[in-house]
């Protein structure tokens, strides 16, 4: 996926609806929700995938790039957002009843690439996994069409599998939605407001080594667009001081 999808693969298209969260930032807690903002898009799934990713995406993975999620990845233009979306995660589910399972699946954009108005092209493995079994995933290939939505749910902070307590911190960035991106991480000691920039250490994963003790505060600096400058986003809700490896935590908040 390191070239435009569109020249690498035969594309088979179907259609999703998105459920776009547009509650302001700065005010918006848990609990909100907006159940009628959507808009519309296409998407399409590159069939020679292999079933899973490319080691060849723009996002410059390597062999993650085919395997990170299981495989379960996309290529984006709009998203892609000259690389500041790579590692994005986004969770979709269709809505056919009869094929789709209704926990859905978690993409990650890894690559570069558009095809007749698209915002997803998603490996075969990522479209096969919307199913609610192998079988219907398999019929939902055969289908080609279906209706997905996004759940509209406030940024999550997933730890990562890797994060060691006390001494490695790391998390994913779950349900950003909106036209802006996440440029910058601090994590902050919640009692004496001390801050350290995390690293993006790759895909959706940001980390530290020697991380703060106690409860912890995270900042998020979200991208300008148009007459917007870069803000720092503080969510309400703290990350406990006994945090875990894969343990998940709300953030109280959602950006437009």
């Amino acid at each position: 996926m390191g070239c435009p999808c569109t020249e690498h693969f035969f594309l088979i298209f179907f259609s999703l609806i998105i459920i776009l969260q547009y509650a302001p930032a700065s005010a918006t807690t848990a609990g909100t929700s907006c159940s009628t903002c959507f808009s519309r898009t296409r998407a399409v799934y590159y069939s020679n995938s292999e079933h899973q990713g490319t080691e060849t995406g723009a996002c410059e993975y390597g062999v993650m790039g085919a395997t990170l999620y299981g495989g379960d990845v996309s290529a984006s233009a709009k998203l892609y957002r000259d690389g500041v979306g790579c590692g994005a995660c986004y969770q979709v589910r269709c809505t056919n009843r009869r094929y789709c399972s209704r926990e859905g699946v978690s993409v990650v954009i890894t690559d570069h690439g558009a095809s007749d108005g698209a915002d997803f092209i998603l490996s075969m493995h990522a479209f096969a996994n919307l199913g609610q079994s192998a079988y219907a995933g398999t019929l939902l290939v055969a289908l080609g069409v279906v209706d997905v939505d996004y759940p509209n749910k406030n940024i999550t902070f997933k730890m990562d599998h890797s994060a060691d307590f006390p001494y490695y911190f790391a998390f994913q960035i779950w349900f950003q939605q909106g036209d802006r991106d996440i440029v910058a991480v601090q994590l902050c000691e919640t009692e004496s407001l001390s801050c350290k920039l995390m690293e993006r250490s790759h895909g959706a994963v940001w980390a530290m080594g020697s991380p703060p003790e106690g409860p912890l505060s995270v900042r998020m600096l979200l991208s300008g667009e148009e007459d917007r400058v870069e803000t720092w986003l503080v969510p309400p809700n703290d990350i406990p001081e006994f945090w875990r490896a894969n343990d998940v935590y709300d953030s109280g908040i959602q950006v437009e």
